[in-house]
């Protein structure tokens, strides 16, 4: 839960997303560059594990049993597909393997494979993160136990304007278990996703939420909409270049040691929305050409882009 000594409050995070452009980005490069190299970016994969047939009514989601997205719900993928999946990563050039799985929560008859997945998937030498919802303490505690490094469960939005986007599960749900990962042992990714009919306060909150964590995540993943045709918000107006990059730069400004990584949406975004947004402090971005159901701008473009910016991968942790 919220520290009950916050870092930072609204007003606060609100001045410094508020500075005038130029000035923003200068503090935020500066906070950059005090924690990491600034020309390395960290490359992960991001595999569908189990796709569709979700209990959640999350309104952006294609892959929700409640949106007639026409996509079809399958079983859990076999264990040693995901490492041959793992494998291709690697060759491509990922050193963290990201397995999400389109649930509300695993059951615990699920568990043994998922433990064999991140078994394997560690034997390869890769970083290894799971998003499968809500976990209880147990299960968090065999995912730990297995190795599993990083754990992904995002916020998306202020607790304020949480009820407008999902209303099968509470805001508190999702604290609960960020601090049942953490209490484990486990590494936290949480971030959040732009484009859902938020205000500008709600983009704050969330961030003020996420960097008064008694521990901040280690990874916050910044999303842009993609709007899913079939879901309720699949008409959602895009959302203005330049505010998307005064939220990265606040991320990295917030959260001074966190990977902050562009996650959804890079398909809409142009080379030099990115390389603002690089400039601004995201240094992770997936690779591959497909994000769960969605399409990802794929090796050979993100490749040419990090050339002509002077980029390159981090190492492996």
């Amino acid at each position: 839960m919220p520290d009950p000594t916050p870092r930072w409050t609204r007003d606060a995070a609100r001045d410094v997303h508020d500075a005038p452009f130029n000035d923003l980005l200068f503090r935020a490069q500066n906070v950059h560059r005090a924690q990491f190299d600034p020309n390395r970016v960290q490359l992960s994969t991001l595999l569908n594990i189990k796709t569709g047939g979700c209990a959640e009514d999350c309104g952006y989601c294609s892959q929700s049993a409640h949106h007639a997205t026409g996509l079809k719900a399958g079983r859990l993928m076999a264990v040693e597909r995901v490492i041959d999946e793992a494998r291709r990563a690697r060759a491509g050039g990922a050193t963290r393997y990201c397995m999400g799985a389109a649930w509300r929560e695993p059951k615990d008859r699920d568990m043994d494979m998922l433990v064999a997945m991140v078994d394997g998937v560690k034997a390869l030498g890769l970083e290894t993160c799971m998003t499968l919802g809500m976990l209880s303490g147990d299960q968090a505690g065999r995912l730990a136990a297995a190795g599993l490094d990083f754990y992904n469960h995002n916020l998306d939005t202020s607790e304020r304007f949480y009820p407008q986007v999902v209303s099968t599960r509470g805001y508190g749900d999702r604290l609960e278990t960020l601090d049942r990962v953490r209490a484990a042992g486990i590494k936290v990714c949480a971030g959040g996703i732009l484009g859902l009919g938020e205000s500008i306060d709600d983009r704050i909150d969330m961030l003020v939420t996420l960097a008064n964590l008694p521990e901040p995540p280690e990874s916050v993943p910044i999303n842009l909409l993609i709007p899913m045709p079939g879901t309720p918000l699949a008409d959602a107006p895009p959302v203005d270049p330049i505010a998307f990059v005064r939220v990265v730069a606040t991320a990295r400004i917030l959260m001074p040691a966190s990977h902050v990584r562009l996650t959804a949406g890079r398909t809409a975004m142009t080379d030099e929305m990115q390389a603002l947004c690089f400039l601004a402090g995201a240094n992770s971005i997936f690779i591959g050409d497909r994000l769960l159901t969605a399409a990802n701008p794929g090796e050979d473009r993100d490749g040419q882009l990090l050339r002509r910016l002077g980029l390159t991968a981090e190492a492996s942790a």
